[in-house]
């Protein structure tokens, strides 16, 4: 098989290449394609360590994942091609009977196609995530990064395999495969995604550190970028796979279903979600601090409401009690009604009342100035005023009762009945005292 040289009539015509797309170590062909897939993934891969802090997962957690991820990329890669392949007849000499099927996995001699690589690789995630409890949108996102890194250095080696190009174009930059007969000039499409995937990386690589809201935003990024690149630069390649007899690409279908599928997704989150970046999973220590300090300061807050209640409420009640101790003290004491008694002409009996008052003041004025024990009230004298009390009280109540049935002069007759008994009794209190 002839080996083309290669030029680029726009680096000047003596400009021409001519190596192998292989090299020999130790008697092995060892294939540039692979060697630039090897370091694409090298690359990818130094580069998701440092950046495991930024998405909140360890080193090890990458590491973890990647030992899943990369044998079922590297299978799904290859079941991708051998599955969609057509040969120039039409069939597909895997299935066909023309080729042995051990030749599914011969994949050093080429043939794998990075779609199926994409979606093994997310699988492998997928399950990692599962066992190690992280949630796959985190390993999605740092693996998109490390996508276009690895698709941006792999797509070189179709250009050592001169390979996967264009159709024939006259654009300055146009890539030639000088054969002994003639030149043909095609479109350079692996430079065209190379440069892509570099321009998208370096965009996701800035934007993922400032102004990523949410777990999952760099991978669906990522695929609605590399699809709509992918939709366009596969139209002109000449060595697509293709759905069955059909002459619709299979990567440039999948790569406009990708675009409008992940496009669609991000303008919902965008209008009905409204994610903040308290919500990603590096911040997720920080988020619980945070609700924990909020749920102190409810707390806190919610306790200070009760004091300010219990407070209100020992104050009206304070205020309540006041009141109506003011309005006990205010209102007279009821009297508790008994039993109905005789009238009683008050005004004898306040006269004598008046008239032992007074022999109480004058007892205290004959008494000497300095204190001393109360002499005792001789027998004989108490007798005789409580006999003269009794006897008042009796007439006053004869009285009375001659009042109610003659009032004028009952009373006048009671009056002068009480005033010589006053006075008698008096006279001789007196008399006595004086003995």
């Amino acid at each position: 098989m002839e080996i083309p040289a290669i030029t680029f009539p726009m680096l000047g015509e003596g400009f021409k290449l001519t190596f192998l797309p292989y090299f020999t170590l130790f008697g092995w062909r060892v294939y540039w394609y692979g060697v630039l897939i090897a370091l694409g993934f090298l690359l990818a891969v130094l580069y998701a360590m440092k950046r495991t802090k930024d998405f909140g997962i360890t080193q090890d957690d990458l590491v973890d994942m990647l030992i899943c991820a990369v044998p079922l990329g590297v299978i799904c890669a290859r079941l991708y091609y051998v599955i969609f392949y057509r040969a120039d007849d039409g069939t597909n000499p895997y299935f066909d009977g023309s080729h042995d099927l051990l030749d599914i996995v011969k994949i050093w001699e080429g043939g794998l196609a990075i779609y199926g690589g994409i979606i093994g690789g997310f699988l492998g995630a997928a399950i990692s995530s599962k066992v190690k409890k992280i949630p796959f949108r985190v390993y999605a996102d740092l693996g998109s990064l490390g996508f276009l890194i690895g698709q941006a250095i792999g797509r070189w080696g179709n250009f050592t395999n001169r390979e996967a190009h264009g159709t024939e174009t006259t654009v300055p930059w146009r890539m030639g495969l000088v054969y002994s007969f003639k030149t043909f000039y095609f479109h350079p499409t692996f430079l065209y995604e190379s440069l892509w995937n570099i321009l998208g990386f370096v965009l996701l690589h800035f934007w993922s550190k400032k102004r990523r809201k949410y777990d999952g935003q760099v991978f669906l990024l990522y695929v609605a970028w590399y699809g709509l690149g992918r939709a366009m630069i596969e139209g002109l390649r000449t060595d697509s796979l293709y759905v069955g007899s059909t002459n619709l690409r299979v990567s440039q279908l999948i790569a406009i279903l990708t675009f409008l599928f992940a496009a669609a997704i991000l303008l919902f989150v965008r209008v009905a979600r409204h994610p903040e970046p308290e919500d990603l999973w590096v911040n997720r220590d920080r988020k619980a601090e945070m609700v924990k300090a909020e749920a102190e300061a409810q707390r806190r807050k919610e306790e200070e409401e009760e004091a300010e209640n219990f407070d209100e409420e020992l104050s009206e009640a304070y205020q309540i009690l006041t009141m109506k101790s003011g309005y006990k003290e205010s209102m007279p004491e009821d009297v508790p009604e008994g039993p109905a008694v005789e009238p009683v002409d008050y005004r004898e009996s306040a006269e004598v009342a008046r008239e032992l008052e007074r022999e109480k003041a004058a007892d205290a004025a004959a008494a000497p100035e300095e204190k001393s024990a109360p002499e005792a009230v001789p027998a004989e004298l108490a007798e005789q005023i409580v006999g003269t009390v009794e006897a008042v009280i009796g007439e006053t109540a004869e009285t009375v009762k001659a009042a109610a049935e003659n009032p004028a002069p009952a009373a006048e007759e009671s009056k002068e009945a009480a005033e010589a008994a006053i006075e008698g009794s008096g006279s001789e209190e007196d008399e006595k005292r004086d003995d």
